[in-house]
């Protein structure tokens, strides 16, 4: 039997288990239209499964395979497997950055856009004047020989040529890009041959350009025309906008495109945030400044609209903060409570009380015209050089919100919301306004039914049909792979300690059993453990309790302390820590543990292969903290899904439940990950225990082969557990801890 065609895109030598029949299934969706649900249990190999029919199916059928991320590690691997595959079967590939992580010069994007036009005007016009003047020398030499004709043509090239010159001494005070201007004098060919001889990161790009003065990311976006691959960041799919010049930049019509999301479970929240419109006290003062100094007759009306909005915001926040409120708002943004269930929202209340105008869509609208105006404006001024940043106009971007606002905020999935904090060098506590949106298929559901094809992969997908729900997927083929590695390679206990519920934290006979859980799950442990809790402070909370220092001169480095006899040294994580740094100074450990919140980073897209860590635990349901703006999230669910789910509560289980056994499947997924690798998973709390704890059980939330492998354990009995499992794989250097 012949090998699938797709088989020339894999690189290496043999498929993981399942792995060359994930691919076949794969191809097969692909050339059915079909998109493609992908679960694989981390370390399997999801990335070649679904890129290497990708690319097979895109060279068949002239398309450009866009896979993305948004776990930058993951992206690091993408582009050592596409250089993998390069090797083998010679691809076209490029990754991209946003224009911020690449710009010679730092500048913004508007700036940027309006640099790059001003200096391609400059260069045609001086192209035309180069043109003008070889021609009027010709003429100048016919007429010279005597032809009347060539000497009146001249007449007319000379008066051509001095309008030009014009221009030209116009751009010597106008604002230009000089890398930018060499892009377009110069020969690049050079570039493009040196950009597809492998697979280059922005960073090899940037590097490339910076040493011969030109513009990376222009050039990039040049040789992006009708590539077999993109890599990217989520943003780039997930932003209407930016989606559209990214498809224009590939040079392909979005039913020419076949995009691969990784981490896919991350989909739901990324495309919320994306859709979510926010609008600062700050910017409704700018405006109101702005339309102060203009003398338009739109001025008036548009002062309307903005004034009654930015008064009706201060009213509204003012309102909501009880007594002594305003001395405990800090720097982070914290919401308070708006909507209302029977009516409009406290916010909108306040304008349509605060507005005295003759109509507020007709003076929004007219606001919208006169911010048009006045951008124009501003992108003129800083063209011709009269000034040296691009101003952006704040009447633009409030008139624009305000619109959004009151058309769409009673819609089904939208959520208002007033949030304040206090600004750090004024210490004024100011607010601010967001239309929060709750159900993310208002942005998937349009990239998934445009483009070709889609494949999401992630290791934690399931429910699938909850994920058709939530993004808005129609035709879908769905495939899950358990491990493929020995299950003797691997134990995972669900050990019954008290269930974590908030009021039970502070509890210290329950602190005391978790916290000689850890002891025992540490010492028994023959190399390194991660400890992933609901909450940074819970992770500081145990990490303290078993020794470990915060701070002082036993710290043997940000994050790190020795811990007491037989526990070796102890990391902690936590909000603005270096992540990369401290991933690394904890593998590079012989003994250690990592105390870290399973909301962030290292919870997942992160490998700790072999030696890198043998023990996990995860302590407690790390359920997100349940507050406004995730029961408005619940509602919408409920509201949305009721009549099409009703065997579960949507509301609970789509935003709440689902995402946090999510998000404790992938730190499970941090140990054992290849066929060679073993250790110990244990999930320390009654509520993944078999134990009957009614609606607050959750052992039912994972998949049915997951949950087959969970052990029920006391947690006394855990070390001797751990010491049996180890013991069987001769882990231990020398002899072992004794219980």
């Amino acid at each position: 039997m012949s090998e699938a065609p797709h088989l020339r895109f894999f690189p290496y030598e043999e498929p993981y288990p399942n792995q060359r029949e994930a691919m076949d299934r794969v191809a097969n969706a692909l050339d059915r239209g079909q998109d493609v649900l992908f679960e694989g249990a981390p370390g399997t190999g999801k990335t070649l499964s679904a890129l290497v029919p990708a690319l097979e199916h895109a060279r068949e059928h002239d398309r450009t395979v866009v896979i993305t991320t948004n776990v930058h590690q993951q992206m690091r691997q993408f582009v050592e497997d596409a250089r993998a595959i390069t090797r083998e079967e010679p691809i076209r590939a490029v990754v991209f950055k946003g224009k911020s992580s690449m710009c010679h010069i730092d500048v913004d994007y508007q700036e940027c856009q309006t640099l790059r036009d001003t200096t391609r005007e400059m260069v045609e016009t001086e192209s035309e004047v180069r043109e003008l003047e070889a021609r009027q020398r010709e003429l100048l030499a016919e007429s010279r020989e005597g032809d009347a004709g060539a000497a009146e043509a001249r007449e007319s090239v000379m008066e051509e040529l001095d309008e030009l010159e014009a221009e030209i001494e116009e751009y010597e005070t106008a604002n230009v890009c000089a890398h930018y201007r060499n892009n377009l004098v110069e020969d690049t060919d050079e570039f493009f041959g040196w950009l597809f001889e492998d697979v280059r990161t922005p960073e090899d790009v940037y590097a490339y350009a910076d040493e011969r003065e030109l513009c990376g990311y222009e050039l990039l976006k040049e040789g992006m025309e009708g590539v077999d691959l993109v890599v990217c960041n989520y943003h780039h799919l997930l932003d209407p906008q930016i989606r559209e010049q990214f498809f224009r930049w590939i040079d392909r019509d979005p039913s020419e495109i076949i995009t691969v999301f990784d981490e896919a479970h991350n989909v739901e929240d990324a495309a919320r945030d994306h859709a979510t419109r926010t609008l600062t006290e700050n910017t409704l003062d700018a405006a109101l400044d702005e339309l102060a100094e203009s003398d338009d007759s739109r001025a008036e009306p548009a002062e309307n609209v903005v004034r009654a909005f930015r008064d009706a915001l201060v009213e509204t926040r003012e309102d909501a903060l009880g007594a002594g409120q305003r001395e405990s708002v800090g720097e982070n943004w914290e919401d308070l409570a708006v909507a209302n269930d029977d009516r409009r929202d406290d916010l909108t209340l306040a304008f349509l009380r605060n507005y005295e105008g003759k109509g507020i869509d007709t003076e929004t609208e007219l606001a919208v015209q006169l911010g048009q105006a006045l951008d124009e404006e501003y992108d003129r001024r800083y063209r011709e050089g009269e000034t040296t940043t691009r101003t952006e106009c704040q009447t633009l971007q409030v008139a624009r919100f305000v619109s959004t606002w009151m058309e769409e905020g009673t819609e089904l999935g939208q959520y208002p919301v007033v949030s304040v904090r206090r600004d750090g060098a004024t210490e004024e506590v100011y607010g601010r306004a967001e239309l929060y949106t709750c159900i993310p298929r208002r942005v998937t559901r349009e990239l998934f039914d445009e483009v070709a094809a889609s494949v999401l992969m992630s290791a934690t997908l399931r429910p699938f049909d909850v994920t058709e729900d939530v993004l808005g997927l129609e035709d879908v083929a769905s495939l899950a792979y358990e491990m493929g590695y020995p299950e003797e390679n691997r134990r995972t206990f669900a050990v019954d300690t008290p269930p974590l519920f908030a009021s039970e934290r502070n509890d210290p006979a329950t602190q005391e059993t978790v916290a000689s859980l850890l002891r025992d799950a540490i010492r028994f442990t023959p190399g390194n453990t991660l400890a992933f809790f609901p909450s940074y402070a819970e992770a500081e909370r145990y990490y303290e309790r078993l020794g470990g220092s915060t701070g002082g001169a036993g710290d043997t480095g940000a994050g790190a302390g020795l811990a007491g006899a037989g526990l070796g040294t102890l990391y902690l994580d936590g909000p603005g820590e270096d992540e990369e740094d401290l991933r690394r100074r904890f593998v590079e450990s012989d003994d250690a543990t990592l105390f870290t919140s399973l909301w962030g980073t290292l919870a997942e897209g992160v490998s700790f292969d072999g030696d890198d860590a043998r023990t996990v635990v995860v302590v407690g349901v790390p359920y997100p903290h349940l507050s406004d703006r995730m029961e408005a999230v619940q509602d919408a669910y409920d509201r949305a899904f009721a009549d099409r789910d009703r065997a579960r509560d949507p509301g609970w289980a789509y935003a709440v439940e689902i995402p946090t056994i999510r998000k404790t499947r992938q730190a499970l997924g941090r140990v054992v990950r290849g066929p060679e690798d073993f250790g110990v998973r244990i999930l320390a709390d009654r509520r993944y225990t078999t134990a009957d704890m009614g609606k607050y059980s959750v052992r039912g939330a994972f998949p049915p082969e997951e949950r087959g492998e969970l052990l029920d354990l006391d947690p006394e009995k855990l070390k001797f557990a751990m010491l049996n499992f180890y013991g069987d794989h001769d882990a231990y250097d020398g002899a072992p801890p004794e219980p």
